[in-house]
């Protein structure tokens, strides 16, 4: 697993980026967080420059329980646990499993569980050689990033994974919702094709202590189409908890 530690003095918080992506991708985020926090931000399993790995019906579950044992490593008690995507959906299963490791939580672009699409998981399981439009530039981006092969695996893999979550009922999170105890941060743009304001609003429903917020004209990558919105976002949150 690959991370980098910032060493900061304030409170820690585990920074995840989503799926097929890169800590490289929360560069804005991470510049403003690191001035008051200690910052260790980590690549997913199998992505960026983690190691590659295979994907199983449980594998949300692993990278929580394998996240949790890097903040052992780090001596990190509890941490503010903030992703995007995939990166969310682990930061949120971490304060089910763990909600005494969690200080608060911040998930943009997740949901708590897995909704298929409604092209089904066809066009993201062969993703390399028949994707459909919406996912070319996904496709090109991994072509480029990790090479054909490699990508045409992860999309295999992850795109089969998905598809077996949602055949036993789709839940990520959602089910354990009410044992998230930290304060969290649902933040969905209000044109995410993936994760729809109406399945995020019904997990901020099931958090005891959360708080929704949609941004408007943005979609699932809110990070890249309106970094400095979202890092005032996450500030203000983090800066309050």
């Amino acid at each position: 697993m690959y991370y980098e530690d910032s060493g900061g003095h304030g409170d820690p918080v585990l920074l995840l980026p989503g799926w097929g992506g890169s800590i490289a991708d929360l560069d804005r985020l991470r510049r403003g967080l690191v001035e008051g926090f200690r910052v260790v931000a980590a690549d997913l399993p199998g992505c960026g420059r983690s190691e590659a790995r295979s994907y199983t019906a449980d594998f949300y579950r692993e990278d929580a329980v394998a996240f949790l044992g890097l903040l052992d490593r780090l001596g990190i008690g509890a941490a503010h646990l903030v992703g995007f995507s995939d990166g969310g959906e682990v930061a949120l299963l971490m304060a089910a499993l763990a909600p005494g490791r969690a200080l608060s939580g911040v998930a943009w672009g997740a949901a708590g569980q897995v909704v298929e699409p409604a092209e089904g998981f066809g066009p993201l399981v062969r993703l390399l050689d028949e994707p459909s439009e919406r996912l070319l530039p996904l496709a090109a981006y991994l072509a480029e990033a990790y090479g054909p092969e490699r990508a045409r695996a992860m999309a295999a893999g992850w795109g089969g994974a998905l598809r077996d979550i949602v055949a036993a009922g789709g839940d990520i999170s959602l089910s354990r919702a009410a044992e998230i105890t930290c304060p969290v941060l649902l933040v969905v743009g209000s044109d995410d094709p993936y994760c729809p304001a109406d399945v995020v609003q019904e997990l901020a429903q099931a958090i005891p202590r959360s708080r929704f917020v949609e941004l408007e004209n943005v979609g699932h990558d809110v990070h890249l189409v309106a970094p400095d919105l979202l890092t005032g976002v996450v500030l203000d949150w983090l800066g309050g908890h």
